[in-house]
């Protein structure tokens, strides 16, 4: 594997490359599924590869929110900082190779966006060590989905229908330092001024959302939380 990064990848990292992701078109129709590896890969997504993720912003009681820097070991966007978790849901076969599952359950179902949402409890328990039962899927909220493309190394980028989740509540965390650098929790004007900071690097995804929409949402989370 040609990881054309500038840091080391861990092992643990490129055998998460053979995960599969759920391809889609722009319409996030599934059109099939496909590596980890060949949905990040720039050769593939210049053949128009787009495949489906999510983005978490989590929030804590007094509305602060949680930042996570990627790992150092990270193949796409080391050591960048970003929103609370992003990753994708996943296909997973049933011993009887005729159900799709995780062990937090179906993650193609697109119910409720239920399947997705069931990926975020999967991925912030990896990352970040937040136990599934401080979680309930009901309280993930959906927002949006947005569709981007941005390229990290020559051989490596992102192409992707992104569902935003937002999710308020006390939490514990203990990071996962294959996954995560570091943490913060941040207010409103916290983030704001990091921001304007040429020093705080951000995924491209990210700096997107916090562009777009987050600031919004920011100041109607009583709302948002009771839809």
């Amino acid at each position: 594997v040609n990881t054309d990064t500038k840091t080391p990848v861990s092992t643990t990292q490129l055998k998460l490359l053979n995960e599969e992701c759920i391809v889609v078109d722009r319409n996030d129709n599934v059109l099939g599924y496909d590596s980890k590896k060949n949905c990040h890969l720039n050769v593939n997504i210049k053949e128009g590869t787009i495949h489906r993720a999510f983005s978490v912003f989590l929030f804590n009681k007094e509305n602060k929110l949680l930042l996570q820097q990627r790992s150092k070991y990270k193949i796409t966007f080391p050591n960048l900082w970003s929103n609370t978790c992003c990753s994708h849901p996943l296909r997973a076969l049933s011993e009887d190779n005729n159900t799709f599952y995780s062990e937090f359950g179906n993650e193609l179902e697109e119910r409720d966006n239920l399947g997705v949402k069931r990926a975020a409890q999967r991925k912030l328990d990896h990352e970040l060590g937040i136990p599934v039962s401080q979680l309930p899927v009901d309280k993930i909220n959906f927002l949006t989905r947005i569709f981007y493309t941005a390229p990290d190394t020559e051989t490596w980028g992102e192409c992707e229908i992104d569902y935003v989740l937002i999710f308020r509540g006390d939490v514990n965390v203990e990071i996962n330092e294959e996954e995560v650098g570091d943490i913060k929790w941040v207010n409103e004007e916290e983030l704001r001024a990091l921001l304007e900071d040429t020093s705080f690097r951000t995924t491209p995804w990210f700096k997107h959302i916090c562009q777009q929409f987050l600031f919004s949402w920011w100041s109607d989370l009583d709302s948002i939380q009771t839809k």
